[in-house]
C-alpha cells in the first residue's frame, strides 16, 4: 500500500548509498519493517504472532539442519541415531528438545493468529489473498509436521505413519496407489523414512518462501487492525519502527521466556511416551494418537462410524478432514459481512466463542480411544464446526446488526483513551 505521508528511504552513509543503488536490500527492509512502513496505530498485542510464527520457523531451521547432520533415515538405525543424538552429540539433547517442543509452540502461534484473523475479519478484502497463503502455510506446515513425527521411528511414529497413510487407500480408484507412493512401498519402512526425511528438510524452506508472499501480499493493502477500519489518514498510523519493533521485541521475549521453560523444565510434556519404545510393526499400541496439534482433525476423522448412501464410513472420515481445512479456503466468501471486526459484530462474537470452545473440545475428544462418550461428542463438535461455517456464518452475516462504529482508527483511540481516563478518575 502506497503511504504519501511515509518517510522515504534517504541513504547518507556512502556504503548505503552505493548498496542502495547496486542491490537495494536496505530500502527493501526499510519500506517492509522501518519508517517507510506506516501501520494502523491501534494494534494489539494479538498482532505479534505472525512475528512470533517467524521466530519459531526460524529456530525450526536452525535446529532441524543440525539434527540432519547426526539423523539416520534408515528403518534399522533411525531410533538409535535420536537416541545418539540425545545421549552423545554435544547439545544434541538440547537441540532435539529444541526442535521436538519449537514446533508445538509454531502451532501455538498459528493457531492464535488464525483465531485472531477470525476474530477480527483479516480475512476480508482488501485481504482475501493474504488469508489464503496463510492457510497454504498451515496446510505446508501439517505437512512437514507428520513427516517430522514419523521420523524418530518410535512406536507412535511408526503406527501414526501406518494409521494416516493408511486412510489415503479409502479413496476409490487412486487411494491405494498414492498411500503406496507416499510409502514407497506398502507397509512404512526405509523409503518411506528416505521420503519423509528429504520432505521434511525441504518443506520449511518452501514455508519461507511462501511466507514472503504473506508479508508482500499483505503490504499491498496494508495491516488490519482491532476496529476494521481502513486507514484514511496520517493520523491513523504510526511507523513500524521504532513503535512495533519495540512491540513485537516485546512479545518475542514473552515467546522464548515460554519456549525455554518448556524446553528445559518439562519436554516431554506435549509428546507422547510410546515414541520412546522402537518401532515395532508386530505390536500395536493400545491408543494411536497423533501430536496435539492434530487432534481436532483427527476427531473430525473417528466422527464417522457409518456408512451413508454409496460412501463408506472411512472415505467419509477422510473427506471431512481435509474439508474442515478446504473451508478456510472459502472463508472471505462464506461471510458477507461488510463489518471486519467482532467488537462491532455482538451476534457473531457470541458464535465465534462457541466455535473456539467447539475446537477445543474436538481436540479433547481427540486424544481419547474411539468409545462412548467420545465418538458421539466428536460427532456433535464435527457437526457444529461445518455448520458455523457453511450455515451459520452465512446467516449471521445477513440478519446481524451491528454496533455503530467509529469514523476513523483515531478517533476509535481517542474514544477508548477517553473511556480509560474516565474509569481512572472515577476509581481514585
Amino acid at each position: 500500500m502506497s503511504f504519501p505521508w511515509a518517510k522515504p528511504y534517504e541513504p547518507t552513509h556512502p556504503l548505503m548509498k552505493w548498496m542502495d543503488e547496486k542491490l537495494p536490500i536496505p530500502r527493501l527492509v526499510y519500506n517492509a519493517t522501518g519508517p517507510g512502513y506506516p501501520v494502523p496505530r491501534n494494534l494489539n498485542y494479538f498482532w505479534n504472532f505472525g512475528v512470533l510464527a517467524g521466530a519459531a520457523l526460524v529456530i525450526q531451521i536452525v535446529t532441524g539442519i543440525v539434527l540432519a547432520m547426526h539423523y539416520a533415515a534408515n528403518a534399522s538405525v533411525a531410533f538409535n541415531s535420536v537416541e545418539h543424538i540425545m545421549r552423545d552429540v554435544n547439545a544434541g539433547w538440547f537441540i532435539r528438545y529444541a526442535h521436538m517442543n519449537g514446533a508445538s509452540m509454531f502451532f501455538i502461534v498459528v493457531y492464535l493468529h488464525i483465531f485472531r484473523g477470525l476474530y477480527y475479519g483479516s480475512y476480508k478484502a482488501p485481504r482475501e489473498m493474504v488469508w489464503l497463503l496463510g492457510v497454504v502455510i498451515f496446510l505446508l506446515m501439517m505437512a512437514t509436521a507428520f513427516m517430522g513425527y514419523v521420523l524418530p521411528w518410535g512406536q507412535m511414529s511408526f503406527w501414526g505413519a501406518q494409521v494416516i497413510t493408511g486412510f489415503f487407500s479409502a479413496i476409490p480408484l487412486v487411494g491405494e496407489p498414492v498411500r503406496e507412493w507416499l510409502l514407497g512401498g506398502f507397509v512404512p519402512d526405509n523409503a518411506t523414512l528416505n521420503r519423509f526425511f528429504s520432505l521434511h528438510y525441504l518443506l520449511p524452506f518452501v514455508i519461507a518462501g511462501v511466507i514472503i508472499l504473506h508479508i508482500w501480499a499483505l503490504h499491498i493493502p496494508g495491516s488490519s487492525n482491532p476496529t476494521g477500519i481502513e486507514v484514511k489518514d496520517e493520523q491513523d498510523t504510526v511507523p513500524f519502527h521504532p513503535y512495533y519493533t519495540a512491540k513485537d521485541g516485546f512479545g518475542v521475549g514473552i515467546f522464548l521466556l515460554i519456549f525455554v521453560a518448556l524446553t528445559f523444565f518439562s519436554p516431554n510434556a506435549l509428546g507422547h511416551a510410546d515414541n520412546y519404545i522402537p518401532a515395532n510393526s508386530l505390536s500395536t499400541p493400545a491408543h494411536i494418537v497423533p501430536e496435539w496439534y492434530f487432534l481436532p482433525f483427527y476427531a473430525i476423522l473417528k466422527a464417522f462410524t457409518f456408512n451413508f448412501l454409496w460412501i463408506d464410513a472411512k472415505l467419509w472420515g477422510v473427506i471431512a478432514m481435509f474439508g474442515s481445512i478446504a473451508l478456510l479456503f472459502f472463508l472471505p466468501w462464506l461471510d458477507s459481512s461488510p463489518i471486519k471486526s467482532s467488537n462491532y459484530r455482538p451476534l457473531y462474537r457470541i458464535f465465534f466463542w462457541i466455535l473456539v470452545v467447539d475446537v477445543l473440545l474436538l481436540g479433547w475428544c481427540g486424544m481419547q480411544p474411539a468409545e462412548q462418550p467420545w465418538v458421539i461428542l466428536s460427532q456433535l463438535g464435527a457437526i457444529y464446526y461445518f455448520a458455523h461455517f457453511l450455515v451459520i456464518l452465512p446467516i449471521v452475516s445477513r440478519i446481524e446488526r451491528p454496533l455503530p462504529m467509529p469514523n476513523s482508527i483515531t478517533e476509535a483511540v481517542l474514544a477508548k483513551h477517553a473511556t480509560d481516563a474516565t474509569s481512572a478518575s472515577a476509581t481514585a
